[in-house]
């Protein structure tokens, strides 16, 4: 992003806002979208975004750092929006585990492929695989976040990429053969 324009941003001017709106939009959606579901609950947590961010824009200390800032707001807000209906302790029986490692012969899954495949998943497997392998957070920062056990977010994640598994090789490559 444009230092001039997060200068400018800082100072409230409309025009800088705009600007920055327009190209952070498109990043942030795509991301409430890893976590929401609903299209009502993405647009309401995009919008807190960003009215954090121009309201606290002015706490920003390094520039640079501007498009990791604002992921991690909208993260905290689709974590917001994420607790008030979800319990993170549930789903896990849904999830048949299997420790069968993937077909080797095809190697051509892509990454959007396979985030694709990530909306399929649970939403508490889902959350906390975006979390860990996405954004990197620790078990430990999940479960802060999220107010679990660390074991539960390890869980998750296990059932996770079980799920995920089971996806790639029922979806993915059954049409490749």
């Amino acid at each position: 992003m444009d230092e001039k324009i997060i200068q400018a941003c800082k100072k409230q001017q409309r025009d800088a806002q705009r600007k920055l709106y327009e190209h952070m939009a498109p990043k942030l959606y795509y991301l409430c979208k890893r976590y929401l579901k609903k299209e009502e609950e993405i647009e309401e947590v995009l919008a807190d975004s960003f009215y954090i961010i121009f309201t606290k824009i002015d706490q920003l200390k390094e520039i640079y750092a501007f498009e990791a800032w604002a992921r991690k707001i909208t993260v905290n807000q689709c974590l917001l929006q994420l607790k008030k209906n979800l319990n993170f302790n549930l789903y896990l029986e849904d999830v048949a585990y299997s420790d069968q490692p993937l077909a080797e012969e095809i190697t051509d899954l892509e990454e959007e492929d396979l985030l694709n495949l990530v909306q399929y998943l649970p939403e508490g497997c889902k959350t906390i695989f975006s979390l860990f392998v996405i954004e990197g957070y620790s078990h430990k920062e999940i479960a802060i976040q999220l107010q679990i056990s660390e074991g539960t977010s390890k869980s998750q994640l296990n059932a996770a990429k079980s799920k995920l598994k089971e996806l790639v090789t029922t979806y993915y490559y059954q049409k490749a053969k």
